[in-house]
């Protein structure tokens, strides 16, 4: 198997083209990332650390929204040590779910509230951008889900304004596919967890058309892949401003 250097070398090669064509980093910013625990956004914060190619510096902090209180799994215990190991500032935070939300909640509220509270540490962490896990896989089921359920073609957005501009939230793993994210996380023998990140995650509309894209022979997924994305890019995302 492939070290965890040498992959690292090959996967920031799209990584950094991600950013070029879509000035994701710049000199001078504070990037804050999401780290749930999971294969994407370790490998994310992985990459990040080791370092983009712009002209100029940047820096780095880690953020772990911890979910136990709505029956999500603890991380703490694994994502801790590793974040030392990496060197990096990180905060473990509470979710905040709002006194009059009911619980258990849905899965949109669940990640609406979880953004919120990485949005709110971002910004008290001077913070100007939120760098969140999705991959090449995640837009183009977005992509997918969007024309079957909404009845038009949106994906997810690179980089995308919060708050008037206050804080912007951007996907350097955009041209990366879950296979190679997975990959580089067996090459580090990351430990996750054997559950599903929400229990209801195998309820989804997201789950089915995951499922059914997965289900399509490599090389015509590859073209169904890329054909959604830039489709999808072509228009306008379909996210609002605010958290």
């Amino acid at each position: 198997m492939a070290t965890p250097d040498a992959i690292a070398a090959f996967l920031l090669r799209d990584v950094n083209r991600a950013i070029s064509a879509h000035d994701l980093i710049v000199d001078g910013d504070r990037v804050a990332v999401g780290v749930s625990g999971g294969k994407d956004s370790r490998t994310l914060l992985d990459l990040l650390v080791r370092g983009v190619d712009i002209p100029g510096r940047y820096e780095v902090v880690a953020f772990h929204v911890d979910g136990t209180e709505v029956g999500l799994p603890d991380q703490t215990q694994e994502l801790i040590p590793w974040f030392e190991a990496l060197d990096v500032p990180y905060e473990i935070l509470p979710i905040q779910v709002p006194d009059d939300e009911p619980l258990p909640m849905g899965c949109f509220r669940c990640a609406w509230n979880r953004r919120k509270t990485l949005f709110i540490a971002a910004e008290r962490r001077g913070c100007n951008k939120v760098a969140l896990g999705h991959h090449a896989d995640d837009a183009a089921a977005t992509a997918l889900l969007s024309l079957m359920y909404k009845g038009k073609l949106e994906s997810l957005a690179p980089r995308r304004p919060y708050f008037g501009g206050v804080l912007e939230m951007i996907r350097p793993l955009l041209l990366l596919t879950e296979r190679e994210i997975r990959r580089y996380a067996r090459a580090h023998a990351w430990m996750m967890p054997d559950e599903p990140a929400c229990p209801h995650g195998q309820e989804t509309r997201r789950t089915k058309v995951e499922g059914f894209l997965a289900s399509l022979p490599r090389r015509e997924r590859r073209q169904v892949r890329a054909n959604l994305i830039r489709a999808a890019l072509a228009s306008v995302p379909g996210e609002e401003e605010g958290a």
